[in-house]
């Protein structure tokens, strides 16, 4: 049990999930010809001539983006419906055929570029207009799409899949060919993450309404993200029961009664996604949520050990909708008055047992009031803070935590979750 609790201590964080957790937020942008057919998900028979963004203006996209504290941008390069906003030499199914004629992942990797924020796409691995999906022959022509879309438009930050799966011709399941793919990125894009239900390095929270658990632990069983590095051996339990059912619906993913039972622990943290509107793609009749549902989703976020993943769908005209401009503006200016100030503070270490340290810290300067603590832990020897608890205010402007139960002794002093400083730690 000791070694195991030693080994699980010691499961660590790539340089580019180090570099992801620093971004805290960034913006999905899904655009296509469901924008203009007023759908969700497209069949694959939409006609290349409806894609007509007359005033498509990315670096619109790319201030919005900014306006909200946002550091990136994730564009939705192919939908499930097939069509691919770059002129790809392997389909017809393109903007090369519509009356946009714009290539517009290189559109957006441009403005990106001027606005200093990152770039990355999302290519759909279900195609419901490619007549070999379904097929060996499939993987392949995938394969060639995301090398183009890899070596032709500068550094990627984040390359997205999903694991949605339908039916091709007659029926035909496809089988993802996810190794080669992650092959392909790692040669051509080695710093870009990649987030995927199973790993390697970015996993599905389990639902689209920005809603975390609990907790989000970053270190979690092999049995769900088999595509990450197996950095331990066995739980303690592993012979005595299975994790084969464990999904990302999961509440307890992480906690100590499942991890026993694991054949082995990888370091694969939680993305928070959700649309700033009901659906994915813009419709017009639809309005932005509530700066409270933002800022809520931002604080379970961001301030869960997680990264918040904010969809912006453009409007018909190539634009983001005025609406959600100024819902943005709103949310930005709200996190700098929330978080704009930060207060020097000293900690002191107590006299404690090894495994559950007691911190006090002290603000150097007196203050009416603090809004929020910020606990962060310092990753890069692993996530071994179990549980923080006992948050309190003390006596001479100071705040003393408690107890933060670890799974070693070398605790940091630092962890990701901002909250107010009346409430109980997560």
């Amino acid at each position: 049990m000791i070694q195991f609790l030693q080994e699980a201590a010691h499961v660590v964080p790539s340089k580019r999930q180090l570099d992801w957790y620093e971004l805290e937020s960034y913006a999905f942008i899904h655009f296509g010809v469901n924008t203009f057919t007023n759908r969700e998900w497209g069949e694959g028979t939409e006609s290349e001539s409806i894609f007509n963004p007359e005033n498509l203006d990315c670096d619109q996209w790319v201030e919005a983006i900014k306006a909200a504290g946002m550091k990136g941008m994730v564009l939705t390069a192919k939908h499930h419906d097939g069509f691919c906003l770059w002129p790809s030499k392997y389909t017809e199914h393109s903007v090369k055929n519509s009356p946009c004629k714009k290539d517009v992942v290189r559109e957006a990797a441009e403005a990106c570029k001027r606005g200093g924020i990152k770039f990355g796409f999302y290519l759909s691995p279900w195609d419901r207009n490619a007549s070999c999906y379904g097929t060996p022959e499939y993987n392949d022509y995938f394969c060639n799409q995301l090398t183009e879309l890899l070596t032709e438009y500068g550094d990627i930050f984040y390359v997205w899949f999903d694991n949605a799966c339908g039916e091709g011709l007659n029926g035909r399941k496809q089988v993802y060919d996810f190794p080669r793919y992650i092959e392909l990125i790692r040669k051509y894009q080695p710093n870009a993450v990649i987030f995927n239900d199973f790993g390697p390095d970015i996993r599905w929270c389990g639902n689209e309404a920005g809603k975390p658990r609990h907790s989000e632990w970053a270190v979690i069983p092999s049995e769900l993200c088999h595509l990450g590095r197996v950095q331990t051996g066995p739980g303690p339990m592993a012979e005595e029961g299975s994790l084969s059912w464990i999904y990302n619906t999961e509440q307890e993913l992480g906690t100590m009664p499942n991890i026993l039972y694991t054949k082995g622990l990888t370091f694969t943290p939680a993305e928070i996604n959700m649309s700033i509107r009901p659906g994915w793609f813009w419709h017009l009749e639809e309005e932005p949520h509530s700066l409270e549902r933002l800022f809520t989703t931002y604080l379970g976020s961001v301030g869960s050990n997680a990264c918040m993943h904010l969809n912006l769908p453009p409007n018909t005209d190539g634009r983001i909708d005025e609406r959600d401009v100024k819902r943005l503006k709103e949310f930005g200016a709200l996190l700098q008055e929330e978080f704009g100030t930060e207060l020097d503070v000293k900690i002191r270490e107590e006299e404690s047992p090894k495994t559950q340290k007691v911190y006090t810290i002290s603000l150097k300067q007196p203050t009416a009031q603090i809004r929020y603590v910020s606990l962060r832990e310092d990753l890069t020897k692993g996530q071994r803070v179990e549980r923080a608890f006992g948050l309190r205010r003390s006596p001479a402007a100071a705040i003393s935590i408690r107890c933060i139960r670890a799974l070693s002794s070398e605790t940091a002093k630092s962890a990701s979750c901002r909250i107010p400083s009346a409430s109980r730690t997560r």
